[in-house]
């Protein structure tokens, strides 16, 4: 008996249906005041509904639903792109002792990571390499860190479907680490009464000479959204000819690296270099592409999660994840927390290491937008956290895989 044919939703239909997810949150926020409370991301709420809504379909059809996500990795780099665009280079230096202490703290959590999931595999007599897919592959690196490693897994180590085991441990613990940021900053919030520091809440308009890009006011128009679309176009090439470069040189990155780099450099060279032309940092418009491009990639993330695929493994996967989220959460409040400084900006780093460790990088972000919406800014996490995950976790993340499948096959 041939399997029924799966649900193709066009790419246009997927993004559709991102946007609607994020209403659906949005409406569910101003109503449920436990998350509004907790900061839970409206984009997370409303995709946790609607791919509960595919597993309905799934479960009374019995055909799967198979999205074009091609809108949504546009909008992952769309999202990096702006974020360098807004990085000032006083920032960066400000930034630089900061970066390289979580950046250490990351590190000697991957370790952690690691030795759970080898635990965890060896509880449930699985082969030790499984513990990868339990481990950093799936959490920190996500569903793509997993697909790429799943091949080696099941092939050269033996472990049958390597790849959907990562696949769902990855997307349990991307519903895990939305969940849990907001609550971790709440309590460290709430127990130290931490606020933003006063210069904090001082928005500074960039300062610019008259010329064909004059300086945005706190309007938003189709001439700043233009504007900011251009500046975050220009970005985009120049981070793919320099893409296309690494990757001749058998340099992996992903492609929204070297688009934030390139974006760094246009907002901060190019203005030094052409006075009379208006860099679009801090300004409302570039503001806007920011938390859209971020709140619809996260929305058709979690709506495009295929919860159908987790029965087969359910008691792995809710034992590795509830034990992975634990050592996360002490980690979080009895390391990073204090290291960071104990302070405002320490509790907002927090939530974006509980979205980092346990659900990569674009969960970072949405957690602490969440937050630093509820109570405040904090500009110089937004500048740290990106940096740490994008250009330092992917390649450690690498070296750590293979030690620990090295250790495996022993």
């Amino acid at each position: 008996m041939t399997e029924p044919a799966p649900i193709a939703v066009s790419a246009f239909l997927a993004l559709t249906f991102g946007i609607i997810a994020y209403f659906i949150g949005a409406g569910l926020t101003r109503r449920v005041q436990l998350l509004s409370a907790y900061s839970i991301p409206e984009p997370v709420s409303g995709g946790i509904v609607t791919a509960l809504v595919a597993l309905a379909v799934v479960s009374v059809t019995g055909r799967e639903i198979q999205y074009d996500l091609a809108a949504r990795d546009a909008l992952l780099v769309y999202f990096f792109t702006t974020i360098g665009l807004k990085a000032r280079v006083s920032d960066l230096r400000r930034g630089g002792p900061v970066l390289a202490i979580m950046l250490a703290l990351t590190l000697v959590y991957m370790v952690v990571q690691s030795i759970v999931g080898l635990g965890v595999a060896r509880l449930f007599d699985l082969p030790l390499a499984a513990g990868v897919m339990l481990g950093t592959a799936s959490l920190i690196g996500g569903h793509g860190t997993s697909i790429a490693w799943g091949p080696t897994i099941t092939e050269v180590h033996g472990v049958a479907g390597g790849a959907e085991l990562g696949i769902a441990m990855a997307t349990v613990g991307l519903i895990v680490a939305s969940v849990l940021g907001g609550p971790i900053a709440k309590f460290l919030i709430a127990r130290g009464r931490l606020a933003p520091a006063p210069a904090a809440h001082v928005v500074v308009p960039t300062a610019a000479a008259p010329g064909p890009f004059p300086p945005s006011d706190l309007r938003v128009d189709h001439v700043g959204l233009m504007r900011s679309i251009l500046w975050i176009q220009a970005a985009i090439l120049l981070g793919s000819i320099a893409y296309g470069l690494m990757d001749s040189t058998g340099i992996k990155l992903p492609l929204f690296v070297p688009c934030l780099i390139a974006g760094i450099l246009l907002s901060n060279l190019v203005p030094w270099i052409l006075p009379d032309l208006a860099s679009p940092a801090e300004t409302p418009a570039l503001g806007v592409v920011s938390e859209f491009s971020l709140s619809v990639f996260l929305s058709m993330s979690l709506m495009s999660m295929e919860l159908w695929t987790l029965a087969s493994s359910a008691g792995v996967l809710m034992v590795a994840i509830t034990v992975q989220a634990i050592m996360a959460a002490v980690f979080i409040i009895g390391v990073v927390f204090p290291i960071m400084g104990r302070d405002y900006f320490a509790a907002v780093m927090a939530a974006g290491s509980t979205g980092l460790m346990l659900g990569a990088t674009p969960t970072a972000i949405a957690n602490m937008t969440a937050v630093t919406q509820r109570y405040g800014p904090a500009p110089l996490a937004f500048i740290v956290m990106p940096l740490v995950s994008a250009f330092f976790v992917d390649i450690a993340n690498a070296v750590i895989i293979q030690w620990v499948l090295l250790f495996a096959s022993r």
